[in-house]
């Protein structure tokens, strides 16, 4: 086992909070099994490392050649973060297709929450790795079901769940079984109105998951803000001698709505918004890049990719500040399989600084949360607008 310091490793930028840490039992079991396999650094491939415990362990075993794939954008700026605070080289980074696992001997996963991803995971593997791969998948034993045997078993002819450590359990795979010409994702689905497509990771897969469901609802019954003036250029101004004053006038300009759907998952709020006002100008952000493919493939399907652009970011950090009319808003309130309020906060806080004084944010959140408060305290005046059983809408205008 490398002696590595687990303790070193921060979650940043990703939220951080007592309960919250970098890495488990799990990681330290897979980097174990991975020194001891003797595969080299270059014949290895890491999945779900949320923060980077497993690549930088191996990398201060003096294991080089690395790739590593994570979903989420705020994994991967924290691993560039720990390997920067270690002064450790920077694995490789690919995305879940061939440059990832072509000649790949080893594959160390974390296991996903859903199956639908570990079925993309297992059926890439399967495809693009060396003939002679073995899967180690590990997770804690209280997160782990037989169902996902059921996943691997479909693409390995050998699964074999390890006796558990530390309340963590590897299970080991080998023996890839044939896969089908095409990958089984995107998936897609027809809803009233759209088509919704989705990659193995995307939150509810191609279903319209009901909070979304609300607040499509509901958004059709709101008027959005007026748009803000656009910029536009400057003209001299004649006086009666013909000559020219040093003063200027804009000349008025169409502005388009702007909006931005953050947090967008499968794009379906983008989508609905765009079939009901057909002049806004929409982005659509999220910090998975299963879901931002997820995002581009439904807007493809349903013709409206000249109008809705998707970005990888986290809570719209690239976009600028003031820069959107409204934000629509539908906060998760799981990081991970913990339950925790701070990833929907800190989607609110982006929502404040994304919207221009006067533009509001939509929001459709479950209702025994205190996301009204936090909206208020950091957007501004926020008005209820709808409530089920179990969702609150809300409506929230930027303070100036």
């Amino acid at each position: 086992m490398t002696g590595f310091d687990f303790q070193r490793l921060r979650r940043f930028p990703d939220v951080e909070a007592p309960n919250l840490q970098a890495w488990d039992a799990t990681d330290e079991l897979l980097v174990r099994r991975a020194v001891e396999s003797g595969v080299d650094g270059d014949e290895i491939a890491i999945i779900g490392d949320e923060y980077g415990a497993i690549a930088l362990a191996l990398t201060d075993a003096g294991m080089r050649g690395i790739r590593v794939h994570q979903d989420l954008i705020t994994g991967r700026r924290a691993l560039a973060a720990n390997a920067r605070a270690l002064d450790l080289p920077l694995p490789a980074a690919h995305e879940l297709d061939s440059s990832l696992l072509a000649g790949v001997r080893l594959v160390l996963l974390q296991l996903p929450k859903g199956l639908a991803e570990l079925e993309e995971i297992a059926d890439a593997v399967a495809r693009w790795a060396a003939p002679d791969v073995t899967l180690v998948a590990g997770g804690r034993v209280k997160h782990m079901a037989l169902t996902q045997n059921e996943v691997l078993a479909r693409h390995f002819s050998h699964v074999q769940p390890q006796r558990a450590e530390r309340k963590s359990r590897l299970i080991v795979a080998s023996g890839a079984l044939p896969v089908p010409d095409q990958p089984p994702f995107p998936v897609s689905r027809r809803h009233d109105g759209f088509t919704l497509s989705a990659y193995g990771a995307a939150f509810a897969g191609a279903r319209l998951d009901v909070g979304t469901r609300v607040l499509i609802d509901v958004m059709s019954t709101l008027v959005p803000p007026s748009p803000a003036p656009a910029s536009a250029p400057f003209h001299p101004i004649d006086t009666p001698a013909g000559g020219l004053r040093a003063e200027f006038r804009p000349v008025a300009s169409p502005a388009p709505l702007r909006v931005v759907d953050l947090g967008c998952g499968t794009g379906a709020l983008a989508v609905a918004f765009a079939q009901q006002h057909p002049d806004a100008v929409i982005t659509a952000t999220d910090r998975s890049a299963s879901a931002a493919r997820s995002a581009q493939a439904t807007i493809v399907a349903n013709g409206l990719a000249a109008r809705i652009t998707v970005t990888l970011d986290d809570a719209g950090s690239e976009l600028p500040d003031g820069s959107a009319d409204l934000v629509l808003l539908n906060p998760p309130f799981h990081l991970g399989t913990s339950v925790h309020e701070g990833a929907g906060h800190r989607l609110i806080q982006a929502a404040a600084r994304l919207l221009r004084p006067g533009g509001e944010v939509w929001t459709v959140f479950n209702s025994h949360l205190d996301h009204r408060g936090v909206l208020t305290r950091d957007v501004g005046a926020t008005e209820q607008v709808a409530r089920t059983p179990k969702f609150t809408v809300t409506r929230s205008i930027r303070r100036g």
